[in-house]
């Protein structure tokens, strides 16, 4: 059966549930919405810190009473039931009291990354038609302003973002204050009106919490409809199956803007009424330091943060004694850099799989567990499925591939999303049957290990040879020297197309591309080692961390 689900899978038979654990495997019952874990956080530690901004603090009950009158504002300002608010900061108390106080007033949140240009913000903006937006101060006189008048927008709110915490400005975020904006309300004096939230806007599991924009990686970005159902199921699933004490430290590595953020950081964390740790934004020796003030239990990020984290001269084991937990997602994981971490500072980082369009993960390597390496490529294993969640690996005709077979992942399941935002077309395309085909090339072991090789559309020609860029990536961070790596195809007139290589190096280390080059020659096939290798200070990145292979195929 093309285009859909099959009615029979070997996949549906799930042989990973042998290898999850009794709490792993057991029903859960999470509750409809973020907002229903929050309360019943306040309700049972209201004195609790949720929120830690460098040497600030907020307790449950003062981010309850701060998001309630966010929400009477935005009530009283016309965002009714279903209105679309878009919230664009930084990791800061701000976001959150934002989110909450959007979700209170019964608004879809838009979250918008902070590093958006004008064309970006402005096609989210009116893609998603957006009634109000939140934002920094200083972003809002920069350029904002301007997107929000030609925009939907007719309700405007600004943070800043230096409040709520007393550190030394230029070091600790490296800004300064800007003259408060007249044609915008402040969003924490707004916060601190003590307004009462609107009543009767409770949403409901099916409702739609996010439209979350795709990262734009592969073209123009669209709104995954994110639903407070599958939020709360995959951090609910998270809570019980990565345990750490109630009340622990969760730090916020990954922008909350990214879906990875909001469901592994914050919705985890407030399921467990932790405290939530904010750092602003990622810079690797801010962070070392607020791990040994704030003494994290949990954290995730991409591999990129964790290689930065572990290239800082500063760093040592005691910044990392505290965790109990540390994931990696959002972007490939390769194992020397699992080895060598651990090898560092201790911590064994557990590899993880998903996607906006399934609300985050929907696989991840047991805290009792360690990811198996595939034997034949030498490819880290991303994890496990859940217990509630089909991963298949198909053809180009939606059939299943045997076990150890490479094709596209397939993942069906109560946190993939219904679909895209006002796209039909595409939401047909992506979701046959209700089942998300990811664009990710992998394959499954017969014990049900997942293991990502590449996006689809990144496999290289090289003279009638398949060459998965990961593959030759994976090589690459053996190199001692090379701290990030990135691999493409080029036009080769006599190979179709050909390998390259471009790499950042460790502080301190010095290699010449040819012994890069030539080092991987040593470990690949003819085809498949880069024959050119160029040596950049840093490779570019999405705020979530995936390096932009688009970007460095850019002739400029």
């Amino acid at each position: 059966m093309g285009g859909g689900r099959p009615m029979t899978s070997i996949y549906a038979a799930k042989p990973w549930l042998s290898q999850l654990s009794d709490a792993q495997r057991a029903p859960i019952d999470p509750p409809p919405t973020v907002l229903h874990a929050f309360r019943a956080a306040v309700g049972r530690a209201p004195g609790h810190p949720a929120l830690a901004y460098f040497d600030g603090r907020l307790t449950y009950r003062e981010t309850d009473e701060l998001s309630d009158s966010v929400a009477g504002h935005l009530a009283a300002r016309g965002i009714s039931r279903g209105d679309r608010v878009a919230i664009m900061l930084q990791n800061t108390p701000h976001f959150v009291i934002a989110l909450l106080g959007a979700w209170k007033a019964g608004a879809t949140v838009v979250p918008l990354n902070p590093m958006y240009k004008s064309g970006e913000v402005a096609h989210v903006l009116a893609d998603a038609e957006v009634g109000a937006l939140i934002c920094s101060d200083r972003a809002w006189e920069g350029y904002l302003r301007d997107c929000a008048a030609a925009s939907p927008v007719r309700v405007a709110l600004t943070a800043c973002e230096l409040d709520l915490q007393t550190r030394d400005d230029e070091r600790v975020l490296g800004f300064g204050r800007t003259a408060p904006a007249d044609d915008a309300d402040d969003l924490l004096a707004v916060a601190r009106q003590g307004l009462p939230a609107p009543a009767e806007r409770e949403l409901a599991a099916t409702d739609v919490a996010l439209i979350s924009y795709t990262s734009g990686t592969s073209g123009t970005p669209k709104g995954a409809m994110n639903l407070h159902g599958g939020i709360t199921y995959n951090a609910e699933r998270q809570r019980t199956g990565h345990p750490v004490p109630e009340g622990a430290c969760y730090f916020v590595l990954a922008p909350l803007f990214h879906i990875t953020g909001m469901v592994c950081q914050l919705a985890v964390c407030v399921a467990n009424a932790g405290t939530l740790a904010l750092a602003y934004r990622f810079e690797a020796g801010v962070v070392l330091d607020a791990f040994l003030e704030h003494r994290p239990a949990y954290t995730v990020g991409p591999s990129t943060a964790f290689m930065a984290l572990g290239a800082h001269p500063s760093a040592t084991p005691e910044h990392f004694a505290s965790f109990r937990v540390i994931s990696s997602g959002g972007a490939p994981v390769p194992p020397a850099l699992v080895e060598k971490f651990r090898a560092g500072f201790g911590p064994y980082i557990r590899n993880g799989y998903g996607l906006t369009e399934c609300t985050a993960p929907c696989a991840a390597v047991p805290p009792e567990k360690e990811a198996p390496v595939d034997p034949a490529s030498g490819t880290l294993s991303v994890g496990l499925p859940g217990p509630d969640t089909v991963v298949r690996i198909i053809d180009d005709n939606g059939r299943d591939v045997p076990f150890g077979e490479q094709g596209e992942i397939a993942v069906s399941g109560p946190q993939v999303v219904p679909g895209y935002w006002r796209l039909p077309e595409a939401t047909a395309e992506a979701f046959p049957d209700g089942e998300l085909r990811t664009g990710d090339i992998g394959f499954m072991d017969a014990d049900g290990w997942l293991y990502v090789v590449d996006r689809k559309k990144d496999m290289i020609n090289a003279s009638g040879f398949k060459v998965w860029p990961r593959e030759v990536e994976d090589v690459l961070y053996t190199h001692p020297a090379v701290r990030e790596a990135a691999v493409v195809g080029i036009p080769d007139a006599y190979r179709g197309e050909s390998v390259k290589a471009f790499v950042s190096l460790r502080p301190g280390a010095v290699a010449e591309p040819e012994e890069i080059s030539a080092y991987c020659a040593e470990r690949l096939a003819a085809y498949k080692y880069p024959r050119e290798v160029e040596v950049l200070p840093e490779l570019p990145k999405t705020t979530s961390g995936k390096i932009l292979r688009r970007e460095l195929r850019s002739p400029a």
